[in-house]
């Protein structure tokens, strides 16, 4: 077929479409819906997909974290004459082991947490307190705002020193700058020696490891903490009459791999070993933040299937439009297809006609999908807007529709938009083949008859 002749069939089929412009936009509205719920649907799975995998690579694709977890028959509360302590999780051993045997960790980050208040005159707050060491802010991606973070000085010299996170900071320090000022924790001064940037928190991850907000917390040298909070490596609160004994030296080792294809591999050496002087006692646990990527990554794939499939539907139900107008099209237009094949069209002529402007009509609509799929991230933000502004508890300041919009960031797939329009054109070329060789079969004298 040459180009001239292309070019009029695309015209007439063009002309033939605009004679009925409403009943040709109401039959394009089904592939419109159609392509635009599968980009739509496709950007929210892409959207959540990248959240998700953002929040499993700050927990770093080369670290492997191994947490300390209280055994269900552990208890410490004890009241009157009886006193029982608390004894699990990750010990000294276990920090000696993972550090000095495994040839492919290059770095150990260990972290004992207790909670405390922190004080500065009028002000207090109760904090997490983070005993670390100097790797700590490199391996969780922190950044400082002011002064410095610890030293490896400060851990040898089991200095009085601590960094404050960003929100701590705000709280305890609303009118003037932190750095080189007291604070008391456990009616002990420590000097402010830095203050951590702002830093958006971590999701829980099952049970193994929990949600971690980095704003509220108070970062001290490991040696301290364990020399002036968790001597003899246990921790004591007193409350109404009664006190909680914890015996704990560290909730968290950090281990980084040099190599990447080394993680899994390290990560089954790295519960062999502690399961070793564990024995049954499942007071740890491990967590790969690499396995659980690549379980985000397949969760997409299949999210992306699912929400394609289901968009997919409204496509052809469009299809399906489509097929009845022109059915009804050729019963209108009998007249004119005797008349076209009286001056000589052949069958042939006749399918191309009406299978171009079924083209005609899925392609439009397909390209009105792809814009308005393209305004997605748009709208949600629009829809954020609204929640926000008239949905939100003004009282507590969100909202179960407000959480469900706020974690929402759509990103449109560009390879959903090659697929849609094809899909789109595909259903065209599919549901408007039947009307076009019905139209091509008719008689032309019983068409020319046709009143």
């Amino acid at each position: 077929m040459s180009f001239s002749r292309l070019l009029r069939i695309v015209h007439l089929a063009l002309k033939s479409v605009m004679l009925h412009k409403l009943r040709s936009g109401l039959t394009m509205l089904g592939i419109v819906f159609g392509v635009f719920s599968v980009i739509a649907m496709l950007a929210i799975g892409e959207g959540a997909s990248a959240q998700a995998q953002k929040q499993v690579l700050e927990l770093g694709a080369t670290n492997i974290i191994v947490r300390s977890i209280k055994p269900p028959d552990e208890t410490s509360t004890s009241s009157g004459q009886s006193t029982r302590v608390s004894r699990y999780g990750l010990t000294r051993k276990d920090y000696r082991t993972l550090s000095e045997t495994i040839p492919t960790v290059i770095g150990v980050v260990p972290v004992r947490e207790l909670t405390q208040e922190v004080r500065n005159q009028q002000h207090t707050l109760n904090c997490t307190i983070v005993g670390t060491t100097p790797e700590y802010i490199d391996m969780n991606h922190l950044k400082m705002a002011q002064g410095r973070f610890l030293s490896d000085q400060d851990i040898r010299h089991r200095a009085n020193v601590v960094v404050l996170a960003f929100e701590t900071a705000q709280s305890l320090f609303p009118f003037e700058n932190p750095i080189g000022r007291p604070v008391q924790v456990a009616n002990r001064a420590y000097r402010v020696i830095g203050v951590t940037n702002d830093r958006t928190a971590s999701a829980g991850i099952g049970g193994s490891l929990a949600g971690k907000d980095y704003n509220k917390d108070v970062y001290m040298p490991l040696d301290t903490l364990q020399a002036r909070l968790n001597t003899n490596d246990l921790f004591v609160r007193y409350a109404q009459g009664s006190f909680t004994a914890v015996s704990v030296v560290y909730d968290q080792i950090t281990l980084k791999i040099e190599d990447r294809d080394d993680v899994i591999p390290t990560a089954e050496v790295v519960r062999e070993s502690i399961d070793r002087t564990h024995e049954e006692k499942r007071d740890y646990a491990v967590v790969v933040p690499l396995e659980l990527l690549k379980q985000a990554d397949q969760i997409r794939k299949i999210f992306n299937i699912v929400l394609g499939s289901i968009a997919a539907i409204s496509l052809i139900v469009g299809g399906i439009g489509i097929m009845n107008i022109m059915l009804a099209t050729v019963t209108e237009r009998t007249r004119e297809i005797g008349i076209r094949r009286a001056l000589g069209a052949r069958r042939r002529d006749i399918v191309q006609q009406f299978l171009t402007e079924t083209i005609v009509l899925s392609g439009t609509g397909g390209i009105i999908g792809i814009i308005m799929g393209l305004l997605t991230p748009t709208a949600f933000e629009g829809i954020k807007w609204f929640v926000d502004t008239y949905v939100m508890d003004q009282s507590t300041g969100t909202s179960d529709m407000g959480r469900l919009f706020s974690g929402m960031e759509p990103q449109v797939a560009m390879w959903s938009l090659p697929l849609a329009f094809g899909v789109s054109v595909a259903i065209g070329v599919i549901f408007g083949t039947y009307p076009a060789r019905a139209a091509a079969r008719l008689d032309p004298i019983e068409a020319l008859r046709h009143e």
